[in-house]
Formats: C-alpha cells, structure tokens, sequence
C-alpha cells in the first residue's frame, strides 16, 4: 500500500496506475508529451510535478528550454534577415539599372546584358574569389591559386615548356572571374590591358566587315585570346564573346610584362611559342590581321634566306624567334 502511494505522488503516477508494470513504449510516449507541451509553454495542466525532485527538475529543463526557444528564434531571424537583406539589395540593383537605362534610352540588349551581369554576380558571390582571399596571406593565396589553375596555364600553348618558377609567378598575379552568356569579353579595336585564359565554358571569336559580324573560331579550356594584341601592343583584332556561363583567369599586360622582361630563356620559349601559333592561324582569322600577315611574310623571307640550301627547321624556328623578338617591345630586356 505504501508501494501505491508512493508511485501515485509522481507525475506520471497520478495519471498512469501501475505505470511500472506497463510497457516501456508509454512511458516515453508521456514523457514526449510533457516535454513538447512544457518547450511550447502550452501547460495543459495534466501533467505536472507532485514532489520536490520534479519540481527541482522541471525548474532547470524550463530554464534549459528558454535558453534553447531563445537560441532557435535567434538564429530563424539572422537567416531570414540575411535573405531578406540580399534580396533587398538585389532589388535595389536592379532598379538603379532599370532607372540608367531608362534615363540614358539605352537599347534594350545592353539592358538585359547589364541585368545578366548584375544576376549572375548575386548567384555566384560565393564563387568568386577575392572576396574569399583578399584577407589571407600572400603565400595562401599562392598556393591556392597553385591549386587551381596550375595545370590550366601548364597546358596553355603560350607556356608549354616554361620554367616552373615563371608558372608560380604568373599564376600568383592571375585574377580568376565567371562571365554570363552572350557578354563581349574583348571588343575589336579595344586598347591591350589583358588577355584571358578560358578555365571553363566557352567562347566565340567573332569581326565586323563594314557593320555586318562574321563568325571565325569557337574556343575552349585551355585556350587564351586577347595574347595577339598585348604581346604586339596593337588594338584587339577580334571581338571575343562568352557562348555560355565561362571562368577565365585575367592576366594584366603589366604584370605579364614585368615577369618575362627579366627571364629571358623562359621569354624565347614564349615567343616560340607564339610563333608557332601564329604560322598555324586559319587563313579567315590571318586576312584580320594584317600586321601579323605582313611579319610572318618577311620572317619566312629572311629565315628562308639565311638557312638557303639547309633543312634544320631548329635552326629556322631559332632565327625567326629572335627577328620576332626585335618586333616586339614587350620583349626587350
């Protein structure tokens, strides 16, 4: 009888007789029901501590539950605000572009262009990098762009066979960017600041004859443009625009000057290089570039003169290496 009446002063007891000869599955189910009904501050009131440990322990896991409601609701707010807030700044973006163009009567391809741009750099915050690494230390960020694009510049024709102390210079000085569809990256007849090296996507090299585009070449990974103008420092040949969603790492007409000047071994193999790719320029891209026309015409005439009679194409792709390296200000040392 004492037994009974010590079990009734609990409270699951109060409500449950015998609870301790029932199955172990109802006693959880009361206990879940008591915890729910005590965290969402309902108190029904059917459930409720009868002696002085309950009341001791609901004390502390009412306490507990503050804590926890508190901690939830705080942290359901800063991510509701935090997408409250971009969205916010989104709109605000937008409109300032829509005001712009509607002020300036801009057409409305360069409008749905702004407003690509604009979309796709709120969809890509979290990929872009500078933002990530502006606040690490130089040798980080070295090592994470030697991570990245290492192997995209090491199978770039400009740099087969380079040294590897150019490659972690050059790669240390790249900016990496993602570009949206239908954007021209290069315009033709731009002023030389920087050539690209396509990390992903694609892109299309297009020209203008009296107004009307004409497409030439469709590039991908790892191939470069841009390098024609900034290696000769003549205005952009080509009109070069992103096919779909593309990275490309961005490298600076300065920087890449100021690396090859003082390497002069690593500079001829670049020039070789280049050499090469120019004798290997299609026919509709080479009628564009009359400059590179006209070089390739006399160095095949000055190297054909000078190696007359002799078949040692080193020889031949030596001495063209260096007429081509007296063209070009942005080799001499």
């Amino acid at each position: 009888m004492l037994v009974n009446s010590s079990q009734d002063n609990t409270w699951i007891g109060s409500n449950v007789t015998n609870f301790q000869e029932r199955s172990i599955a109802l006693g959880y189910t009361y206990s879940m029901y008591w915890s729910v009904v005590t965290l969402t501050t309902v108190g029904y009131g059917d459930l409720r501590a009868h002696n002085s440990g309950e009341k001791i322990f609901v004390i502390f896991y009412m306490l507990f539950n503050i804590g926890l409601t508190a901690y939830l609701i705080g942290n359901m707010t800063n991510i509701i605000v935090h997408n409250v807030a971009r969205t916010f700044l989104m709109r605000d973006a937008i409109n300032d572009i829509l005001r712009y163009a509607s002020k300036n009567r801009l057409p409305e391809g360069i409008k749905e262009k702004m407003l690509a741009h604009l979309t796709l750099s709120f969809k890509t915050a979290e990929l872009q990098h500078e933002e990530v690494l502006e606040d690490l230390p130089k040798a980080i960020r070295s090592s994470i762009s030697q991570h990245l694009f290492h192997t995209t510049l090491e199978n770039t024709y400009l740099f087969k066979g380079v040294s590897g102390d150019f490659l972690v210079q050059l790669v240390s000085e790249i900016k990496a960017e993602y570009i949206p569809p239908k954007v021209d990256i290069i315009i033709q007849n731009e002023i030389p600041t920087d050539f690209y090296i396509i990390v992903s996507g694609a892109v299309e090299v297009v020209t203008y004859k009296n107004g009307i585009e004409q497409f030439l070449s469709k590039l991908e990974s790892p191939e470069l443009f841009g390098e024609i103008g900034v290696i000769f420092n003549t205005p952009q040949p080509f009109t070069v625009r992103s096919k779909r969603l593309s990275q490309v790492v961005r490298i600076s007409h300065h920087h890449f000057k100021q690396l090859v000047q003082p390497l002069k071994a690593d500079g001829k193999i670049i020039l070789s290089n280049f050499l090469q790719h120019l004798r290997g320029i299609e026919k509709e891209e080479l009628q564009e570039i009359p400059l590179i026309s006209e070089l390739l015409s006399d160095l095949n005439i000055e190297v054909g003169t000078m190696s007359k009679g002799q078949n040692h194409e080193g020889r031949q792709s030596q001495e063209g290496t260096s007429k081509l390296m007296r063209h070009l200000e942005l080799f001499h040392y």
